[in-house]
């Protein structure tokens, strides 16, 4: 009775894979190395064809930050095995498993060329065009700032949100360093209370796309760079309302011991808000020095997706945005830097190197706080951290790490443990190497 019901089982499954095959269209119509098939759902596919004729499809979107694998390479890594590239970070996923060296793990679909005509198993109607948005009622992002009655233009978290509301990214800068100065010289005393917006203003000007539509290139070219710089530049401005944001959102939260945040707490996070403002302002300097401006290429709004996932936690917000996102820009910024240092822009790497230098800092500063709550409320720091990756991450981490730059970081031995741990909990093997850095 158990091995029949195994086996209805196994042919109910079969039934549901058969009526998931989907006809694309003939074979002889897709002669390009990469097609991108759209789904109304978002899950949007890449259709890999090689020299030989053969054909593979996998997601659409890079598994790190959504680089957009249909514009990227196929290359052969040897014995005859295919990996599509991406062209941002030059993360390598197999044609075959969807799996990188990097960690990274790509979804993959089963693909037949049956009578000259391509099918993909999957459960996403696809389409060769991209499908309008759906009219219908629209949320305005920039919602007026609530500032509670007892607030004023002399407490942090009113211009914070100030901060936040402001679109043009100079003068955010300006406002930043000068918000900045008044709470270290205290011309600023009181931390307030207010309703951040729920997502920054930005420039009308800026075209905005989806995060797979932004290609920014090897560096191999100025051109190339130029759009790293552009995107880095991008990544920063969200850094800068990243770090005001968690100022004015969790201003009034009380821990489980029944104090509120210390007031270090907030002072770390100004000083994080400085730091990212003059990372913005360089990364710009430098764009123009090149024969450009920010806004000349599109942006994205993808890094805010983790600000709105995590704005009811201050402990998931430190996890993801700190421990996980930042500390992973430690890791990558090796090859970003090698790649300038390739082309001899000395310039553009000593505007990375002082980035690098900050980047360490905050993520110190996200691990520190985390640490701190976790032990005022009682918690397992590593149970914590386990429960809110499961609930927020979407992503999949594997070492190498860049070990000297999170250990300048100043983890705590406890902090090493955890970030092994969250190694260990993502599913994969830690090597004698890794762990003798630790």
């Amino acid at each position: 009775m158990d091995r029949f019901e195994e086996d209805l089982v196994e042919a109910l499954k079969d039934v549901v894979r058969a009526r998931n095959w989907q006809c694309i269209g003939d074979a002889s119509k897709f002669k390009t190395p990469c097609t991108k098939l759209y789904s109304e759902d978002g899950q949007h596919i890449v259709l890999v064809r090689s020299d030989d004729g053969r054909f593979w499809a996998m997601d659409s979107s890079c598994p790190h930050e959504g680089g957009p694998l249909d514009q990227g390479d196929i290359e052969d890594l040897g014995n005859g095995r295919l990996a599509l590239i991406c062209p941002w970070h030059c993360f390598e996923f197999s044609l075959e498993t969807g799996s990188s060296s990097t960690g990274l793990q790509n979804h993959v679909y089963n693909v037949r060329v049956t009578d000259g005509k391509i099918y993909i198993n999957t459960q996403h109607t696809l389409t060769l065009y991209p499908i309008p948005a759906k009219k219908g009622a629209s949320q305005d992002t920039s919602l007026p700032v609530e500032i509670n009655s007892a607030s004023s233009e002399n407490t942090l978290c009113f211009w914070a949100t100030k901060v936040l509301c402001t679109p043009d990214p100079q003068e955010k800068v300006v406002l930043t360093r000068q918000v900045q100065g008044w709470w270290d010289t205290g011309k600023i005393t009181e931390i307030g209370e207010c309703t951040p917006p729920a997502q920054p203003s930005r420039m009308d000007n800026l075209t905005v796309v989806e995060p797979g539509k932004i290609k920014r290139g090897k560096g191999g070219t100025q051109a190339s760079r130029i759009a790293l710089l552009h995107s880095l530049a991008n990544i920063e401005q969200w850094a800068i309302d990243l770090s005001w944001d968690v100022i004015a959102r969790f201003s009034t939260v009380t821990l489980g011991s029944g104090d509120s945040l210390p007031r270090q707490f907030f002072s770390d996070f100004v000083k994080v808000a400085g730091d990212e403002a003059k990372h913005y302002d360089l990364l710009e300097q430098r764009i123009e020095e090149l024969g450009s401006s920010f806004g000349a290429l599109p942006v994205h709004n993808g890094l805010w997706q983790s600000a709105t996932e995590t704005s009811q936690d201050v402990l998931a917000r430190l996890a993801i945005v700190h421990m996980v996102h930042e500390a992973r820009g430690l890791d990558v910024h090796p090859q970003t830097l090698s790649r300038f240092a390739a082309q001899g822009d000395t310039a553009s790497v000593k505007v990375l190197e002082v980035i690098y230098a900050d980047e360490i800092t905050h993520v110190a500063a996200g691990l520190r706080w985390f640490s701190y709550i976790c032990s005022s409320e009682g918690r397992d720091c590593l149970m914590t951290f386990h429960d809110l990756v499961k609930l927020h991450f979407k992503g999949y981490l594997k070492p190498p790490f860049n070990a000297e730059g999170r250990k300048s970081a100043g983890m705590t031995e406890e902090v090493k443990v955890l970030l092994l741990y969250f190694t260990i909990l993502m599913g994969h093997f830690v090597s004698s190497d890794f762990l003798e850095h630790w």
